[in-house]
Parts: structure tokens; sequence; C-alpha cells
């Protein structure tokens, strides 16, 4: 299959998920997430808002947040175009939908943190294989905002957050597809061997 072939496919996949199998790929990613090395040392985390059947980090955002860490989501950047801000989050930031229906902090008056200072951030997938290679929802936000991480220097780890049905054998990648450093599913957390 082809790229949009893929994300069609898991797309229609993720969103036929029941309530409950949603709750419980939940409950699977917070284990998953909560393993040694993932988030606990972190500081910084960039998680992200459920939308269009993803793996739902809500309850993950909760804890981090009562540990007391720093949680940040995406929003499109209003200056950027194409590319993501990250927004501190805490229960009552101000919030507003974007262009594309999904919640997130109003950039206005939201503490914003430069993605290259940031522990960790968590990305929603539409697809991904065990070589690190990911498929977003083909805007290329992340991948823009993420660029640096192709360059030399400090970075933040990458963690892609999927169901574990939405892992491939090979996933077809471009060479400004930015690679993950760890999976996270409702089964597993798999770090990517570095290459």
């Amino acid at each position: 299959m082809n790229k949009p072939q893929i994300r069609k496919a898991m797309r229609l996949q993720r969103r036929s998920l029941t309530a409950q199998q949603q709750r419980q790929a939940a409950r699977g990613l917070q284990r998953s997430l909560l393993q040694p090395g993932a988030l606990l040392a972190a500081r910084r985390i960039a998680l992200y808002l459920v939308n269009d059947g993803e793996i739902n980090p809500e309850q993950i955002i909760k804890q981090l947040i009562r540990m007391g860490k720093e949680v940040y989501l995406p929003s499109l950047h209003p200056l950027r175009r194409g590319e993501l801000a990250f927004i501190r989050y805490q229960p009552g930031t101000r919030m507003s939908n974007n262009r594309f229906g999904i919640a997130e902090p109003d950039f206005r008056y939201g503490k914003r943190c430069q993605a290259r200072f940031l522990s960790v951030i968590c990305l929603p997938l539409v697809a991904f294989d065990l070589h690190g290679n990911r498929m977003g929802m083909g805007g290329g936000f992340y991948d823009r905002s993420l660029a640096f991480t192709q360059r030399a220097g400090k970075h933040p780890r990458l963690i892609g957050c999927a169901h574990e049905f939405q892992c491939l054998a090979t996933l077809p990648a471009e060479a400004w597809d930015i690679p993950l450093s760890a999976i996270a599913t409702d089964t597993a957390l798999r770090w990517v061997p570095a290459s």
C-alpha cells in the first residue's frame, strides 16, 4: 500500500474502536509510558489531546501534572505557518479549537517552550514501524517543527504513541521524516536502535 492508502486504512481502523476499547488502550499506553526511561526522569514533557481515534494520553497527562512535571501541548503556530508551538498545560489553561477543530492551549495567553528545550515529546501516529519510521496525518506539522533534531546537538527524546495494530513491518520514509526514539503502544514500549 502507498502512504494515502495506509493513512486511510489506519484512520478507519482506529476510529472503529469502541469507547471501551479506547479506554483499555489508554490504560495500556499509560503503563507503557510509565516504564523506566520513558517519562519519569523528564521535566518538560509534551503530549497531545486526542483526535480522530488516536490513542488517548489524557490519564498520563493528569498523572504527570500531579507528579509536578511541566506538561506542554502542541498549538498551531500563528506566525510560523505549518509549525507547532508547545504551550504549558495545567488545569484551568485557556483553550480554543484550531482550524482542524482540535482543542489546544491559547497561544496568546500560554507559557511557551521551544521544542529544543523539551525533555520528551510524545506525538500521535497514524502508523509506524520498528525502525522508528512514523506516519502522521499528512500535514507535516511535527516534521517541520522538529527538523532541528536532524542536526547535531541536544534535542528531546521523541516517543510516538499509537495503538499496537498501527505497527507495520516497514513504512515508506522520506528524507524529511523525523525518526522516533521509541514507540509506546497499548501493549509495549519499544526503543528504536540508534542508526
